[in-house]
């Protein structure tokens, strides 16, 4: 299933992805910092959401108490939430 996650707080101004079960993949920004917002989706790509929210969760960026990682943990937690509660 793709997700589609507004950002809150950060350069970049959304995350596209596809979640199967807890499994992230796909994970594309829309703005933000070029470099940072390639690797990090090299980095957890096939990853599960737990695994990301692990890694990244809490993560900020300069003065801002978010990151464009803490924003990727927050929404594919929310998506494997969704997952479950919609039983897809």
């Amino acid at each position: 299933m793709s997700y589609v996650y507004k950002t809150k707080g950060t350069c970049s101004r959304q995350i596209t992805f596809n979640v199967e079960g807890h499994v992230i993949t796909d994970i594309q920004y829309t703005g933000g910092c070029s470099g940072n917002l390639k690797a990090i989706p090299r980095l957890v790509d096939g990853w599960t959401a737990e695994e990301i929210a692990a890694k990244c969760r809490g993560i900020t960026c300069g003065s801002k108490n978010t990151s464009c990682a803490d924003q990727l943990a927050i929404a594919v937690l929310h998506a494997a939430a969704e997952q479950v509660v919609f039983g897809r």
